[in-house]
């Protein structure tokens, strides 16, 4: 395997483009309009990835799965090395878990962003 890039499934991408790109820098690549905004778009930060596709989107690309993904939130872990850099760039965000230290040595936090999905950082202190 080479990489691992999760496609997030919303009702409009823009509401969300802030969360990436203003709040933690990633970069637009690509994207693809659509009836009356993005149709997908893909995020990217160094060597990692987030891609974003709006539901008549999917209903169009792949019809025979569009339903069971309709209104189901993903859950990302990101592991980071700096938490309060992190927490910094996100400040106006929803936070979705308080920051918390975990019984398997993570300091993390956990958000909300804004189509909905929970996207969890972490830092490991004393792990690589």
């Amino acid at each position: 395997m080479i990489s691992l890039t999760p496609v997030l499934f919303v009702e409009k991408i823009e509401p969300s483009l802030d969360f990436w790109e203003k709040g933690l820098g990633f970069k637009r690549p690509m994207e693809v309009p659509g009836e009356g905004g993005l149709a997908f778009v893909m995020l990217k930060l160094g060597d990692i990835e987030v891609m974003y596709q709006t539901y008549p989107s999917l209903e169009e690309d792949l019809p025979k799965i569009a339903k069971e993904a309709k209104g189901s939130p993903n859950f990302l872990y990101i592991k980071v090395d700096d938490l309060d850099e992190v927490i910094n760039k996100l400040k106006g965000f929803e936070v979705a878990v308080k920051r918390r230290q975990t019984f398997y040595g993570a300091d993390e936090i956990g958000y909300k962003e804004p189509g909905g999905h929970f996207i969890t950082f972490a830092e490991f202190k004393n792990q690589q």
